[in-house]
Formats: C-alpha cells, structure tokens, sequence
C-alpha cells in the first residue's frame, strides 16, 4: 500500500529517505527552508564515506554505516557523481594509543570492515609523510561528491513525481487519525506520513508535531583549513588519529578531497552559539539560550571541561591546529594552513549529559523523526532512507 509523505530536511538524510519512498511509488514531498539542497551539515562535511569501524558492533551506525560504505559508492558510480575509494590510515602516534587502536581494529573486524595492522614502515608506504608506532590500514573509506550526490536525488525524486519545495519553512504540524497536515509558508500539505529529517531543527520539528523528545539537539561547530598546494603532496589519502574513546569526535585530520581539490584539514568540535553558526560571531540568543537551559549541556560540560577548552584554544590559534596535524604529519610547515569553511554538528543530547552515540528515532501516528544523525549519516544516508521506508511499510499492513 502506497502512502503520500511529507519530509522535512532536504539534506542527505532526508533527499536519500524521500527517493526510498519514491521508489516505493509513494507521493512524496521535501520541504526544506533553504534555497538549495545540501545547505548545512551535508553540504559542509569533509566528504568522506566512513568504513563502519568506529561504531559498537550491532549498533545503527555500524550495521548501516558498513552498508553504507558500498551503497553510496554504488549509487555515486551510478549516477555520475565523483567518487574515489583511496583508504584511510588511523594512527597512533604514541605507545598509550595502541590499546585502543587494537580495539577499533577489533571492532572493525566484528563490523565487516576490511581493515588491518600495520607497522610504521608499512604506514608509510601508503602514506610517506605519515608519522606513528603503528597503525590501522583501512581499505574501504573513500571520498566522494555529497552536494552532487544530492542533486542526483533530487533530480530522481522529481522524475518518480515527487516534488521538492524549496525556501519552504515549516511552522505547524497537526496530526489527526488518519492524516498529518503542514502549516509552510507557502500552505498546507496534507499527507498519509511525516518524516522529520531536520537535522539542526530537528528536535524542534518534533516538539511542533507535539512530541516532547527526550533529546535535545546541541549545535558543535568543526572548523576546517586546507593545506597550501605545495604541501599538499604531503598527504595522499586520509590520515586520522586515534580517538579518544570517551568523546563522539573523531579529532583533527587530513583528508584528500574529491576531484583534487586539495586536501582539508580538521575539524574540531566547539559548542556553537548558534544552531547555524558557522564562526564564533555567529549568535543566535534563542539557540543559545535553549541550550542553555538544558541540563544534559552543564553535566557534560563538568565532565569534559578540559577537553572543551582544549577545543576552544584549537579554534582560536592556528599554531595550536597545526601542532595537532603535526603529530600526524611532522613536515608541515609554519604557513601550510589556509582557513576556510565550517560545519555544524545536530549532536542530540540527554538530560544527564550523555551524547546519543548512535542514530536515533522517535516515534508517533503516522510520523518518524530523526533526532540523531551526525556522522556516518551522509554515509549511511541510503540505508537510513530504506529503514524508515521499511518501517513505514510495517505500520501501513
């Protein structure tokens, strides 16, 4: 049985959910408030397709991340989109780290990620410039086009007969028994389902279709340079730390970009004083103020204090950011760095502090709102948009 759907969040997660339901010969409709797809944390990642290996074995993130990683070079090959598959290494610069670079290479295994050991001669093989006392060798991590990649979909969605409603801000949702309608800007849709793919805005979509979620979305910026063209050589793949296995951020790294475009370098993860704030003089008084007020921001904020202000000083000096990719890559020189742009992490939040370490769903009549997904989401994009449109099959029998 076919539905007619409403999604909001023309993003990666929303384009890939509403081209499954289309496919399905479902009516769907994308509202998004932008002018163009892709407009926040789609259009401003570093445009990798992560492996799976980070994420708990059985979770969402591994089990559609790892999927991911083949369905999105897939459908990039498919369409035309660049797409490149040139590995990653993970390295441990000091003997400390090898503990937990032993366990990412176990939890890739337990994921189905080809991935392998390495010495530090073998490291440099891929990587010459690479410095560390091992590390992890993974082959199925690539780069790839996400803006393109989204155009595709929208170009697909519109050809299955779905329309895409652009500069179209959302401002009511009212569901009854057997239909959900949206207040836009623009006039109401009336539809069978509502997908709440938001991203930044997600939590507060949720809230305007009555839930009360029990997450609320904190805004993280990550901030990235590149390197100069005459260090770019430097780096010929993607080249990433050990994590620090109590925080969600992967840290500072080198990553070829698509097209040989260059190579970028980051992000870091600083508490943004506005959902869309892409720079520090970016402040938005009711973002701020809703974080504020939730709990779970000053319990994490005790816990980690140390890191965030580590975070900060990063995002303030560029001697500090480049002493961090240096301890990847030794030889980068003084003036290899040259700023350029931003994301903003939708990083939800529980009342006690803890970061939702994995995509995460709520649930009612008629809708599914999506108030966790940060990275690997663009990867897993496709497989998020075939498990809602499952899901929403199961609830129509």
């Amino acid at each position: 049985m076919t539905s007619s759907v409403v999604v909001v969040g023309a993003g990666i997660v929303g384009l890939a959910t509403a081209y499954e339901l289309a496919l399905r010969g479902n009516r769907v409709t994308v509202v998004d408030k932008e002018r163009r797809l892709a407009e926040h944390q789609t259009g401003n990642n570093s445009g990798v397709i992560h492996s799976g290996l980070y994420y708990a074995p059985g979770s969402l993130k591994a089990t559609l991340g790892t999927a991911g990683a083949q369905s999105m070079r897939r459908f990039a090959e498919e369409h035309g989109v660049a797409v490149e598959i040139c590995g990653k290494l993970v390295v441990a610069t000091r003997a400390e780290q090898l503990p937990t670079l032993e366990e990412l290479h176990r939890r890739g295994l337990a994921n189905g990620v080809p991935c392998r050991l390495v010495t530090p001669e073998e490291a440099r093989v891929y990587e010459p410039h690479v410095a560390c006392v091992a590390a992890l060798r993974v082959e199925s991590t690539g780069i790839v086009d996400y803006r393109g990649i989204c155009e595709a979909l929208g170009r697909l969605i519109t050809e299955a007969g779905g329309e895409i409603m652009l500069g179209t801000e959302v401002t009511g949702i009212s569901a009854g028994s057997g239909s959900v309608t949206v207040s836009t800007t623009t006039g109401e849709i009336t539809a069978d389902e509502f997908i709440n793919c938001a991203g930044l805005h997600s939590d507060r979509i949720a809230r305007l279709a009555g839930l009360t979620p029990e997450v609320r979305i904190i805004p993280f910026r990550g901030e990235y340079f590149e390197l100069t063209p005459d260090q770019s050589h430097l780096v010929r793949g993607l080249i990433y730390p050990v994590p620090d296995p109590s925080f969600p951020f992967l840290g500072v790294h080198l990553t070829k970009m698509i097209g040989g475009g260059g190579v970028h370098a980051g992000p870091n993860a600083v508490f943004a004083l506005a959902r869309e704030g892409y720079t520090w003089l970016s402040i938005n008084p009711r973002d701020v103020l809703e974080s504020a007020a939730w709990p779970g921001l000053w319990k994490l904020g005790a816990r980690f204090w140390k890191v965030g202000l580590s975070e900060v000083a990063r995002s303030l000096s560029q001697k500090k950011f480049l002493a961090s990719l240096r301890e990847l890559v030794p030889e980068l020189a003084d003036d290899s760095l040259v700023p350029t742009h931003a994301g903003v992490r939708a990083q939800a939040m529980r009342r006690n502090g803890d970061l939702v370490d994995d995509f995460y769903f709520e649930r009612a009549p008629r809708q599914i709102h999506v108030l966790n997904a940060p990275s690997p989401a663009a990867t897993a994009a496709l497989e998020i948009g075939r498990r809602i449109a499952d899901e929403l099959k199961e609830s129509n029998r």
